[in-house]
């Protein structure tokens, strides 16, 4: 190997570790389910599922509950990706803590309009 990728393989650490996040969905009826091996179901408030496919090389486990999702693989770019793009489909709400959030993520709950 020459040139640039190779100082660049050498000095990162982790290159063969597995990279892992996990999601969770806070809000009643938000849940994800797997439908075979290779597409993830989303249901989360909208009056229609959201359907991913999963690539065959990214592994996915959803848990009983159906509220916690947490995705594996061994390119930490791809894995930021893929749980970004899943937050995307509903992010946290302020205002009432809903929506889909990485685990041990914090949120301010804003208040709000006070009624006069």
């Amino acid at each position: 190997m020459h040139g640039l990728p190779a100082p660049l393989v050498r000095s990162h650490p982790k290159v063969f570790l597995r990279e892992t996040k996990e999601l969770r969905s806070s809000a009643i009826g938000y849940r994800a389910e797997l439908k075979g091996k290779t597409m993830v179901v989303f249901t989360l408030g909208f009056s229609h599922q959201i359907v991913m496919i999963r690539c065959r090389w990214y592994d996915c486990a959803i848990d009983p509950k159906q509220t916690r999702l947490e995705h594996h693989r061994h390119d930490r770019q791809k894995v930021g990706q893929v749980s970004a793009e899943i937050r995307a489909l509903r992010p946290p709400d302020p205002y009432k803590n809903k929506g889909v959030r990485y685990a041990g993520e914090r949120l301010k709950k804003k208040v709000g309009k006070t009624g006069r």
